[in-house]
């Protein structure tokens, strides 16, 4: 009897650890514990060890905001949060900005990531040239990246007319900024 009670007990400490939630993991639908139908209101509450900032800009007519910043204990950047709608506290996350690298994909991919490790474990979906930046997509994660020009060939960092193949940018570009976007 009393090894049933104790296999019972063991069995519910290990699906109830089973079941706890990686607060860095990225997935299609959250990062860590902020998903696509959290609301801008629940950040504090999710954040409640680190600091979440919300600095108003531009003046009172417009209403316009800065995207939410959270940032850890020591004042590092984590994340930023672009809601889907100014000053509505109900609103949920439309674009999220990973800084911090503690943050991943289940494939390990991350801001600190190269462009192999990217091509490696995701089929890139589009690829787009910009002044100063080139920016890759994979549909299949919700994810894209930037990449800065000046870690291609030269003959590809000051035209942003010309079409960028995956087999020009060098394996070990570094990922500049890191997105998640929900457009649903």
């Amino acid at each position: 009897m009393n090894k049933v009670i104790l296999i019972l007990i063991a069995t519910a400490i290990i699906t109830s650890c089973s079941t706890e939630k990686d607060p860095y993991l990225i997935s299609n639908n959250s990062i860590g514990h902020v998903t696509d139908t959290t609301m801008m209101k629940d950040l504090i509450q999710i954040f409640k060890n680190d600091s979440v900032r919300n600095d108003i800009s531009g003046d009172s007519f417009t209403g316009k905001f800065n995207d939410i910043t959270i940032l850890d204990k020591e004042g590092n950047e984590l994340l930023e949060i672009t809601p889907r709608e100014d000053l509505d506290y109900t609103s949920t996350a439309k674009l999220i900005k990973i800084i911090d690298p503690k943050y991943k994909t289940k494939k390990g991919i991350g801001s600190s990531s190269t462009f192999k490790e990217v091509r490696d474990n995701y089929n890139i979906s589009n690829i787009q040239n910009s002044l100063r930046n080139i920016i890759i997509s994979i549909n299949s994660a919700n994810l894209y990246f930037t990449i800065n020009k000046n870690q291609l060939p030269s003959n590809l960092r000051y035209n942003s007319s010309i079409e960028i193949d995956k087999a020009q940018i060098p394996d070990n570009a570094k990922i500049n900024d890191l997105y998640l976007e929900w457009t649903n």
